[in-house]
């Protein structure tokens, strides 16, 4: 996978760069591939039920409203997402057990961690645009994370 600053010095007239919100919880350093969206706030039921599905290599970009009170993706979401080949997550939210997953071969973004856990009422949204950190994050568009940010883009690059 090509590093974030180098596409951004080749193409960055191409690509939306992610605020620096987010910090490396996954045991993959670098992630890639199609975009696929989750909106919910402090339920998780619904990045479940994304997670179960085949990913493809896809990440999951979940909006959990920047929420810091509970968390959206633990070690059996995180077990699940990478058992079914999702190349990574970013969550705008929180992670709980952030040393299973860090021992998890899939790139996960957070804001932070927390022990609590969300509730599951079946509430929110899929595969619909999502806005946060200062870009628009659309169902079908790529992304690139590595340890100096996201960036994004329309189309995958070459």
């Amino acid at each position: 996978m090509t590093d974030t600053a180098d596409l951004y010095d080749t193409h960055g007239d191409r690509l939306q760069v992610a605020a620096p919100l987010f910090q490396d919880f996954g045991g993959a350093a670098r992630f890639s591939g199609e975009i696929a969206t989750v909106k919910v706030f402090e339920d998780n039921t619904r990045v479940r039920s994304m997670l179960e599905t085949q990913g493809a290599g896809r990440v999951l970009v979940i909006d959990g409203g920047g929420s810091l009170r509970c968390a959206l993706v633990g070690d059996q979401i995180g077990a699940l997402a990478a058992g079914n080949g999702w190349s990574g997550l970013v969550v705008y939210g929180c992670i709980r057990d952030s040393q299973q997953l860090g021992e998890l071969p899939i790139g996960i973004k957070a804001l932070a961690a927390c022990p609590a856990k969300s509730v599951k009422r079946g509430e929110g949204q899929t595969q619909i645009g999502v806005l946060f950190a200062d870009i628009r994050f659309v169902p079908g568009h790529y992304l690139w994370a590595d340890p100096d940010g996201i960036v994004t883009a329309t189309s995958a690059l070459t």
